[in-house]
């Protein structure tokens, strides 16, 4: 995984409840045999009409179509649990989402994959929201070694995050590479194993 230290960038508002995962890769994205492509699928009946870019999605917006961050609605990433939709999110640069909460296989996907979820509470992502909404205030900076996100405006929101997961962002270990850092502890319990058990 790309490590996460601390990122800045645009944040786009996309607070609608229950986005799920076919909205954010439609399914007829799915079919490739890789990841390559799944930029275009974010999000793409939203912002495309007609083959073309739909002015009034956010991200097609001036202010916007650089965004780094989405601050979300409630239960985003809800539906099926296809990790497309996280590959897409990272392919069009999106590097963190900031919640309230996330569907619970989404969320793990986006754990696996890189791809920083944080979850604040309503009256702090309202609030969040509402500044992001204007483009001329919508520059944050997420430090998670901090684990602050601040506003480039003025203000600083703190935010909890599991330490292994956020030991895992900071290293940009996945699963098995973090299995792998005890690669040689595992290799000797093995052989002890094999010489203490050798009927195994």
């Amino acid at each position: 995984m790309t490590p996460f230290h601390c990122v800045s960038g645009a944040a786009a508002p996309m607070t609608t409840p229950n986005i799920d995962t076919d909205v954010i890769m439609p399914k007829m994205f799915l079919k490739g045999v890789d990841r390559s492509g799944l930029g275009d699928g974010a999000f793409n009946l939203l912002r495309f009409s007609a083959g073309r870019p739909n002015p009034d999605f956010v991200l097609n917006r001036d202010g916007y179509r650089d965004a780094c961050f989405l601050v979300v609605g409630p239960n985003f990433g809800c539906g099926s649990s296809r990790e497309h939709a996280v590959w897409g999110l990272q392919q069009l640069g999106i590097r963190a989402l900031v919640g309230t909460t996330f569907a619970g296989i989404f969320n793990d996907n986006c754990a696996n994959n890189g791809l920083l979820t944080i979850s604040l509470d309503a009256a702090t992502i309202g609030t969040l929201a509402g500044i992001v909404a204007n483009p001329a205030s919508n520059r944050l900076t997420v430090d998670l070694e901090q684990q602050t996100i601040r506003i480039e405006g003025g203000g600083t929101i703190p935010f909890a995050i599991e330490p292994a997961r956020k030991e895992a962002f900071l290293t940009g270990r996945d699963a098995i590479s973090s299995t792998l850092v005890f690669a040689d502890d595992i290799r000797a319990f093995e052989a002890r194993h094999r010489a203490d058990n050798p009927w195994f």
